[in-house]
């Protein structure tokens, strides 16, 4: 383990938290509250946010191994994230919580088993 990998770690673990408090203090009106710019709900956000650590870390991961990310647009991004806003749009606080807190351990975990040779490595996404 990286001294500099896991202070990314842990800094990235208290950014975590700070969220999880975020979503707890978060009333029933307040997740259901639909944001200005996506139009979409404020739980449907936070949702996507839990279930972006994973995928993040995969780029992360691809990076590191210098392995391309192919030809992924922005509008492929633009049409997964309208899919998931959909797909989830009823997402309850209690598994978008739950979500948060297992996708994050995993993000986490990839991050802490990066060499300082993978940290200085950069790539196009």
């Amino acid at each position: 383990m990286a001294g500099k990998a896991e202070a990314l770690a842990k800094q990235y673990e208290a950014k975590v938290q700070e969220a999880t408090g975020v979503f707890d203090r978060l009333s029933d009106a307040d997740w259901k509250k639909t944001t200005s710019s996506e139009k979409w709900t404020v739980g449907v956000v936070a949702h996507h946010m839990a279930g972006s650590h994973e995928g993040i870390s995969n780029i992360i991961k691809a990076v590191a191994t210098g392995q391309s990310m192919g030809n992924f647009t922005m509008q492929m991004l633009h049409d997964m994230n309208a899919k998931h806003a959909q797909e989830h749009a009823g997402a309850s606080k209690a598994e978008t919580i739950a979500l948060h807190k297992k996708s994050a351990a995993t993000a986490a975990a990839v991050v802490r088993g990066l060499s300082d040779a993978d940290l200085g490595k950069s790539g196009s996404v």
